[in-house]
């Protein structure tokens, strides 16, 4: 089947403006033109699109979607099942807030008080049962249950100024390594700086810091494809670059040092 720019617009949910635009920039251009002069885009661009507006939900940049599906190694179903873990990621996590949210509703209706304590308690255990949904069964083996439960307790145990550092840090750390990649050296100030802020919000929950763990678990990150897409996403080729920073920066490399 084919379609004009304002038919493509509007069974994608966008402006036609927007498919113009993806045009002019050379991100998704027509099938052909028809004799009146309209843009047509036939099932191949329909695809392209699909794949143009899961990474703009995603926040990737224009520069770098064009750079991605133009690449001779970009693979549509790979892309596709990458899309689904990100967005089912992301709809856990908005699950959580709005339970969280209902919760605080129905106590407010009654007139119950709650404190802050209570606030963040069930938003912490549904933090802890989502990560050992997701991550329990290879942490569990690398690091065994009474490391993995000490750090749980610790994040029960958090108050609401600890877990909003805890928050802060981990934002810190991604827009830290955001520009340290932009400078491309893992051994440079801003990526130690990033790896130092790590060990940070690391301590905040392990019970002791070990340079030699810290390292095995920057390799987790790109070994797991599930660690490497939460960093992945903000920037491709971040949990390698991560990795890296770590191991010059804790002077162990996982894949040697045992």
């Amino acid at each position: 089947m084919e379609y004009t720019v304002r038919k493509l617009a509007r069974i994608a949910g966008i402006s036609p403006r927007t498919v113009r635009y993806y045009d002019e920039v050379g991100l998704l251009k027509p099938a052909r033109i028809n004799s009146s002069g309209y843009r047509i885009y036939g099932p191949k661009e329909v695809d392209r699109l699909q794949q143009i507006l899961f990474y703009r939900e995603l926040d990737f940049p224009i520069e770098k979607i064009k750079e991605i599906i133009d690449s001779p190694e970009f693979d549509e179903i790979k892309a596709l099942i990458s899309h689904r873990e990100h967005l089912i990621n992301k709809r856990k996590q908005l699950d959580v807030l709005i339970e969280n949210v209902e919760k605080t509703i129905k106590y407010k209706e009654r007139g119950a008080y709650m404190t802050d304590k209570e606030k963040f308690e069930g938003f912490k255990k549904d933090i802890i049962k989502d990560n050992e949904k997701k991550y329990g069964k290879e942490i569990r083996e690398k690091y065994g249950d009474d490391t993995v439960d000490a750090v749980n307790n610790k994040i029960l145990k958090m108050s609401k100024e600890q877990y909003e550092e805890f928050e802060s840090l981990n934002l810190l750390i991604l827009d830290t390594l955001k520009a340290a990649m932009e400078t491309g050296d893992p051994a440079g100030e801003l990526a130690q700086k990033a790896c130092e802020l790590h060990k940070k919000w690391l301590s905040l929950t392990w019970e002791k810091y070990s340079p030699k763990a810290h390292a095995g678990l920057a390799q987790m990150y790109v070994d797991d494809e599930r660690f490497a897409g939460y960093y992945d996403q903000v920037k491709p080729g971040m949990a390698k670059f991560f990795r890296d920073a770590i191991f010059i920066y804790t002077g162990i490399d996982s894949q040697t040092d045992k």
